[in-house]
């Protein structure tokens, strides 16, 4: 057979024989190696590692730690999960089964068989002992009326569903065992890596997202090479129910919902309200020093606005309904975004080079249909508020207006202790040019302005070809949570689409009228989201000058009340926000009962501090402090307040 040669991604290249498999290239490398790869990619393409190669290719081979293994692992034991159900209640059918970010699910019609979370434990058992049984996970090219025959012949109406769409000869099927399933790939070579089982919940699902579809149950499961592993994520899955965003919000009295309002519209109580105060100031403050102007716009919008930019098109489908008024035929619509708003705000005066760049900043509030099985807390909501900007600039100063936005979101991340993170750069294809709008000239400055902007901030991010919007490039901000969870928390992202939309110029130093460039900045990404992701991270355990409630007094019997309202007087005059707790209980239950408040300093006062005009402190988390006069604890406060929003 003819050789062919093979280029693994530190530029090596050697050759092997045509038809090898990346199995089979890592058994030459290494056993060890061999025994760990799950997947691999071949051209940049998705690979099955028992899948041969035929011509020259570049290869990466992929193991549990990378997200490529954890996918296909994951994907596999999706099929792996269908084959149990399959066994276990003869009769269903099955729709999609994809891995997520954290293990698998699959959606499928039970039909006469009902399924609840009693079953967990016999799925779990008879996924261990299919996947015991060691099977090849066998890949095979089908035709479009095989296929169509062979999952209809099985009652698949499901699949055929999805087989119809499909173009023929680009069907491949998957089996192993007594299951074969429908599926691009790629899959790990044997059920034999998975070793530890759980299946997490159920829900529902529209089949296809559809609400006039019928309604599929979703099983969720995860799976691990080693028991331990799930031991770990198990221990990780009940920390994460205690930082519940939902549980948490309740707790702290930061916001509610009610169903008389409607389902995905929060209720943001005092305590919450004063807290996105608190992160609005933060940010306005930041954005003055920056050159930013606050704008104001409605809630609503003539649908011609949203034609005109190209977001009825995108969110028609997710917005609400139009807005009839009696002028016949003229209708509005609830803002689905507020970009369009902004480029009218840039075309109400004329502009002229010396202008930009012009940047333009609202916390504006938008509305979107989400479907109610998607809504969850605040992370998922049909309200909420952006803390959105748009910078209007020459091409020229797109590089210099990129750093000056990653300072922002470098100064956000650090002040709120989000200290892991990861950037990509979202690049256009160079292959498929005919995707996106605007001239190679501009493409090439614009991507290579964030390219300069990341190296000159000594910033490691990621390339990714074929990835960028259709109006331009863009960065993206991945932050890791305490539980080492990712959060897309910050974007960047430049748009030539919408000031060609909108028609926005601008006069030049020549005189001539120019197009500008608009870009496009969320460090937050919504208020809503935002809570969620911080609450959740810190365990509600909010940085100091953050946190609701940064004090309470705690009296030890009602004969200190007049002190403790002394004392809380004293630190509110000072801007310390400080509440009491002067309720008739021990106050080994107040404490208790203001640390699940999560309040930063508790401050009790008796006989002894009344006395000595003192305070008795005790801090979350660390326990007693000691006591102290109340304006040297004011000024230690103040002192640590000033350290963490400062901090450079």
């Amino acid at each position: 057979m003819a050789n062919i040669n093979i280029t693994f991604p530190d530029g090596s290249v050697k050759q092997f024989e045509s038809g090898v498999t990346p199995l089979q290239i890592a058994e030459s490398l290494s056993p060890q190696l061999a025994r760990d790869i799950l997947a691999a990619s071949v051209n940049d393409k998705e690979w099955d590692i028992t899948r041969p190669v035929n011509e020259d290719a570049s290869i990466r081979l992929f193991k549990w730690d990378d997200p490529e293994g954890k996918h296909a692992f994951w994907h596999s034991s999706a099929h792996l999960l269908a084959e149990a159900l399959q066994d276990l209640f003869p009769g269903v059918k099955f729709g999609i089964g994809p891995a997520i970010e954290n293990g698998f699910y699959y959606d499928i019609d039970p039909g006469e068989n009902t399924i609840t979370s009693a079953d967990f434990p016999r799925i779990e058992k008879r996924m261990l002992e299919l996947a015991q049984q060691k099977n090849p996970i066998v890949r095979a090219d089908i035709s479009k009326a095989d296929a169509l025959k062979l999952f209809g012949d099985r009652g698949e109406e499901y699949k055929c569903e999805l087989i119809s769409e499909l173009e023929d000869g680009h069907i491949t099927t998957y089996t192993q065992g007594s299951f074969t399933d429908l599926c691009r790939g790629p899959h790990i070579a044997t059920t034999a890596p998975i070793k530890a089982v759980k299946v997490t919940s159920l829900a529902g699902a529209y089949w296809r997202g559809d609400e006039k579809r019928n309604q599929l149950v979703r099983v969720y499961g995860i799976t691990f090479p080693k028991k331990k592993m799930l031991d770990e994520y198990l221990v990780l899955l009940e920390e994460a129910k205690k930082r519940d965003h939902r549980k948490l919000g309740k707790e702290m009295e930061l916001f509610a919902f009610s169903q008389n309002v409607g389902a995905g519209l929060p209720l943001w109580l005092p305590k919450g309200t004063a807290l996105r105060d608190r992160l609005e100031q933060f940010l306005r403050k930041i954005q003055k020093q920056y050159g930013y102007q606050q704008v104001i716009t409605p809630h609503i919008g003539n649908k011609n606005l949203y034609v005109t930019s190209g977001h009825y098109a995108k969110y028609g489908k997710d917005s609400f309904q139009p807005i009839h008024t009696p002028e016949e035929g003229e209708e509005y619509l609830l803002k689905p975004m507020n970009c369009p708003h902004h480029c009218e705000i840039f075309r109400a005066l004329p502009r002229s080079y010396r202008d930009l760049p012009l940047r333009l900043a609202e916390f504006g509030t938008v509305y979107r249909y989400e479907q109610s099985g998607e809504l969850h807390g605040l992370t998922r909501v049909r309200g909420f508020t952006q803390d959105d900007a748009h910078i209007y600039c020459a091409p020229d100063q797109i590089k210099g207006e990129f750093l000056k936005v990653m300072d922002i979101i470098f100064f956000i991340f650090k002040a709120l202790k989000f200290e892991n993170f990861e950037a990509q750069i979202s690049l256009r294809d160079p292959n498929n040019k005919e995707k996106y709008i605007g001239s190679d000239e501009n493409w090439h400055l614009a991507e290579q302005a964030i390219i300069d902007a990341c190296e000159e901030k000594g910033l490691k991010a990621r390339k990714e070809y074929g990835e960028a919007a259709f109006y331009g490039p863009k960065l993206d901000f991945m932050v890791k949570d305490a539980l080492g969870r990712k959060w897309q928390l910050g974007t960047i992202q430049v748009d030539y689409n919408l000031p060609e939309r909108f028609q926005l110029e601008y006069t030049g130093s020549d005189n001539q009228k120019h197009r500008p460039v608009m870009i496009h900045r969320a460090p937050f990404g919504s208020m809503e989201r935002f809570v969620a992701v911080l609450l959740e991270h810190t365990a509600g355990r909010f940085p100091l000058w953050l946190a609701p409630e940064q004090a309470v007094v705690l009296p030890i019997s009602e004969k200190f009340n007049d002190y403790a309202r002394k004392v809380a007087d004293q630190l509110n005059a000072l801007d310390i926000r400080t509440q009491i707790d002067d309720r008739n209980e021990k106050i080994g239950k107040k404490i208790r009962d203001n640390e699940l408040k999560r309040i930063p300093y508790m401050l009790i006062v008796g006989e002894k501090e009344a006395e000595n005009d003192e305070i008795s402190v005790r801090k979350q988390g660390e326990g007693d402090k000691g006591s102290m006069k109340i304006a040297t604890f004011a000024a230690e406060l103040a002192r640590e307040v000033n350290e963490m929003i400062n901090q450079q």
